[in-house]
């Protein structure tokens, strides 16, 4: 049977294979070495350079943009690296437009900044396809840390541990390393299999084990962990989804946002990937607008977003919002869900029309309906699980200082960890910084 954008229902096939194979394609390749050379040479190489400050990794930016631009783009990538370990994912991820190039001077000047995110990736990319590893492990201390969760977070700590000469031993409850890297990103920023084939680079550090299948609480415990090694790191990110809270929202049809861009960067088949006709996103954030672009990518005719706040607190970036609106996502602000409609199935979402007042937000009396037969949630994600005896703050590990939690001996970071904004390189910062307070605390 042939099907098309016009097939009713949620189905699979509605493109052909040259369609997949564009769509998906990577949104900003790697720049050539002219490119790179002359994008390089509008950097001013500023004294304090506010894009330095920016950079929740603080990496050297003028320094790695002027060994690009001087022929030595594999320094630039140690530079980036040592404050980064995941900075080729980052520079592929990273809303370079609200940190970095934000603050740039070219842009506070002339509205057009430096291309620090192409320039880091274009360096990263370089020294990572040679193939080898520019950190060496330290002399083996004997000691030996649990890290729970492969996830940015949990990857950067355990390299750090491991280039001081700890043994390291990752727990994870997927089959595949990576986190949201490689479940959670959408499958254009990270093409041709990128989120793995980084964290193979990444543990040629040696020293890290990775055990899959094992989640806290169901296979191992926090207490076994503290018992069985010298220090804990948790960078067991967010698993659990907020519900909606509208009547009907259990319809056939509904899901959740992280599910579905998980399935869709683990499939091998695109075509065989089932996606509605008319789908609504719930939500405002960056999982909104992947889960709502790559169902307008996999065929749907009808996408829209729908955020119960205004423009200005969408929580995906302004460039993020355009490229949705660009792919052909309509986005609608100032409405809630109420009510999903339909036999079993969804086919209706009904929405109130919301204000932002200092009270709070309302939900007026004025309603509309939007068809959809496939509906996305994607209104944020909570810490599910988290092991007893842990003190929480706001819904997440509760941390002082470099990830220190209230248990002693256990530290935590990234998403999970309260406190920062829920971004790779916040989770890479986190990782590395409380790594380097545990290999304190071990060598004190």
């Amino acid at each position: 049977m042939t099907r098309s954008q016009l097939t009713p229902g949620v189905v699979a096939g509605r493109l052909g294979a040259e369609d997949y194979a564009r769509n998906f394609a990577d949104i900003a390749p790697k720049l050539e070495p002219h490119e790179a050379r002359v994008a390089a040479d509008r950097c001013y190489f500023c004294h304090d350079a506010p894009c330095m400050t920016a950079c929740p990794t603080s990496i050297d930016i003028p320094l790695f943009i002027r060994q690009i631009a001087t022929g030595t783009p594999e320094a630039a990538a140690r530079t980036i690296f040592s404050q980064n370990i995941l900075g080729g994912m980052c520079a592929r991820v990273c809303p370079t437009e609200t940190l970095c190039e934000e603050v740039c001077v070219r842009e506070t000047a002339e509205g057009k900044p430096v291309e620090i995110g192409r320039l880091q990736r274009f360096a990263t990319d370089t020294l990572m396809a040679r193939g080898d590893h520019p950190f060496a492990r330290a002399a083996a201390t004997g000691k030996r840390v649990a890290v729970v969760g492969a996830g940015p977070a949990g990857l950067a700590a355990a390299h750090r541990l491991a280039m001081k000469g700890h043994a390291v031993t990752i727990y994870d409850a997927r089959g595949k390393a990576g986190g949201l890297n490689e479940y959670g990103i959408a499958s254009y920023k990270a093409a041709g299999g990128f989120a793995a084939a980084e964290v193979e680079w990444l543990l040629k550090i040696g020293g890290i084990e990775v055990r899959h299948g094992q989640a806290l609480g169901r296979d191992i415990t926090l207490d076994a962990l503290v018992a069985g090694h010298d220090a804990v790191f948790l960078g067991v990110g967010l698993a659990g989804v907020n519900a909606l809270r509208a009547a009907g929202e259990d319809c056939e049809g509904v899901a959740n946002a992280v599910d579905f861009i998980a399935d869709l960067r683990q499939a091998a088949d695109l075509s065989k990937l089932p996606v509605g006709r008319d789908v609504v996103v719930i939500g405002g954030g960056m999982t909104a607008v992947d889960a709502a672009v790559q169902s307008k990518l996999l065929g749907a005719e009808n996408v829209t977003i729908v955020y119960r706040r205004g423009k200005s607190r969408m929580s995906a970036s302004e460039h993020e919002q355009d490229h949705a609106t660009q792919t052909g996502v309509r986005i609608i602000h100032n409405a809630a869900p109420v009510a999903v409609h339909g036999n079993g199935a969804v086919r209706e979402v009904e929405f109130a029309y919301t204000e932002d007042t200092p009270e709070g937000l309302r939900l007026s009396a004025e309603t509309f309906r939007l068809k959809a037969d496939q509906v996305f949630k994607a209104i944020g994600q909570t810490l599910k699980g988290a092991p007893e005896g842990l003190k929480t703050e706001g819904g997440k590990i509760a941390v002082t200082g470099p990830g220190r939690t209230s248990v002693p001996g256990v530290w935590a970071g990234g998403d999970c960890a309260a406190g920062g904004e829920d971004l790779t390189v916040t989770a890479v910062a986190e990782g590395r910084d409380a790594a380097e307070d545990i290999h304190a605390s071990l060598t004190a």
